[in-house]
C-alpha cells in the first residue's frame, strides 16, 4: 500500500475516518468500512485495489435516521493486511481522538479526499454559499487540513473543539470553498462519486453584486517573523508591522510551536 499512489492514499484516508480494525484472538480479526449501498462502488473500487480476499455485502435494516436504510460493507481478514494498514496509522479498536496522518510518505490532498468524502460535506449552504467541512475529534487531523487548506486558500483557522460534541468543525467556505474543493476533487481522481458531484457546481458561483469583497490573506515575509519573534509582544509587533494582535498573536504561536517554518529554516 504505497500512499504515494493517489488511489492508496485516498483509501487509507477513507479507512481511518469510516473504517473500523477489530483484532480478534490470536492471529484473528477484521477491517470492515459499512456505508451506504448506493455508494457501494466506492468499496468495489478498494476491493479490486487490495491484493488479498475480500469480500462486500449488503443488509437492509430500520435505523434512527430511515425506517429502511440498505448498507454495503467490505470486510478484510488478512492478517498481512491489517498488519500494513496499522503500521501506516489505523489503529485497533476505538480511534475518533487518535488517528493522525499516516507513518510514511502520502500524497496529502487525496489523504484529505478520503477523510472529507469519509466525515466531511462538500455543497452550498441554505444562503446558497459553497462550502467544504470537516468534523473529526482528532487534533492531528484538524491541524493538517488547516494547515493544507491555509496553503491552498490562503485562509487561517483557529482551531478549537465543539463545546456540546467535543470535536472539531472546519468550515471554508465562499472563494476558499471554490479554491479548496477544486484542488481536492481533481479530474480523474478517485472519489465517492455524490461528493465529486457535488463539488463539481462550487466553480461556478459568483459572489454576488454588492457583497463585501473576500478579505485577502496577507502573507508573513521572512523580515516579519524575524521582527516578531524579536520582540516576543504581540502587542508590540502589531503596531510596529500595522497587523492585528491577534494575527501576531497566532503567527507567534506556529512559528514557537514548529507549525510554520522560521526564518532560519527557509
Amino acid at each position: 500500500m504505497d500512499l504515494t499512489v493517489p488511489e492508496y492514499a485516498y483509501m487509507f484516508g477513507f479507512l481511518q475516518a469510516d473504517g473500523h480494525l477489530a483484532q480478534g484472538v490470536g492471529r484473528k480479526g477484521r477491517l470492515h468500512v459499512e456505508i451506504s449501498a448506493k455508494d457501494i462502488e466506492l468499496l468495489r473500487s478498494f476491493q479490486k485495489l487490495t491484493p488479498y480476499n475480500s469480500s462486500i455485502r449488503e443488509r437492509t435494516r430500520s435505523t434512527n435516521f430511515a425506517e429502511v436504510h440498505t448498507s454495503a460493507t467490505w470486510s478484510l481478514c488478512s492478517l498481512e493486511a491489517r498488519t500494513t494498514l496499522n503500521e501506516l496509522g489505523l489503529p485497533y479498536g476505538r480511534k475518533s481522538k487518535t488517528i493522525a496522518p499516516p507513518n510514511a510518505p502520502y500524497e496529502p490532498r487525496d489523504y484529505l479526499r478520503g477523510l472529507i468524502d469519509a466525515d466531511g460535506s462538500v455543497g452550498f449552504t441554505s444562503q446558497g454559499f459553497p462550502f467544504v467541512a470537516l468534523t473529526t475529534a482528532s487534533t492531528a487531523i484538524a491541524s493538517h487540513l488547516c494547515d493544507y487548506a491555509r496553503d491552498v486558500t490562503g485562509a487561517e483557522r483557529t482551531l478549537k473543539r465543539n463545546a456540546r460534541d467535543d470535536i472539531y468543525n472546519i468550515l471554508y467556505t465562499k472563494e476558499s470553498a471554490q479554491k479548496l474543493a477544486a484542488d481536492l476533487y481533481y479530474p480523474g481522481c478517485l472519489a465517492l462519486e455524490r461528493k465529486r458531484a457535488s463539488a463539481e457546481p462550487l466553480s461556478a458561483w459568483e459572489r454576488p453584486a454588492g457583497m463585501r469583497a473576500a478579505y485577502t490573506t496577507r502573507r508573513w515575509t521572512e523580515h516579519e517573523d524575524l521582527v516578531l519573534l524579536e520582540l516576543n509582544s504581540p502587542t508590540t509587533a502589531a503596531e510596529v508591522l500595522g497587523r492585528t494582535t491577534q494575527s501576531c498573536n497566532l503567527r507567534l504561536w506556529r512559528l514557537r510551536t514548529g507549525r510554520a517554518a522560521g526564518p532560519i529554516e527557509r
